[in-house]
């Protein structure tokens, strides 16, 4: 029983490891394809993908992102992984949210 608890517990350390180093690959990737594009002004703020993203091939991200006080929050499926291939896009989806940071009297 300690021997088979071990292991789970190998397992699940060494997914979340995974699942975390997942995120900063992908936000890598994202500000990348942002800065190749010429909105390096644009930064990306937040990241939200499921449990099960890093071990899929295609996997359906949120990414919240911010210029000059404006927020969107966009749908983006990334192809690929970017953990095991040396091919990954991302491509848009859809806006989810906008909301623009409008200052009167600044």
């Amino acid at each position: 029983m300690g021997k088979l608890f071990s292991l789970v517990l190998l397992v699940v350390l060494g997914y979340t490891g995974i699942y975390f180093y997942y995120g900063i690959v992908i936000e890598r990737e994202v500000q990348q394809q942002l800065d190749e594009r010429g909105l390096s002004a644009v930064s990306v703020d937040n990241i939200e993908y499921g449990v099960l993203a890093p071990i899929n091939t295609i996997a359906n991200i949120e990414v919240t992102v911010t210029y000059r006080g404006s927020q969107a929050t966009l749908d983006l499926i990334v192809q690929g992984h970017p953990l095991f291939s040396d091919e990954v896009s991302v491509e848009f989806d859809g806006l989810q949210a906008l909301s623009l940071g409008i200052g009167f009297g600044q």
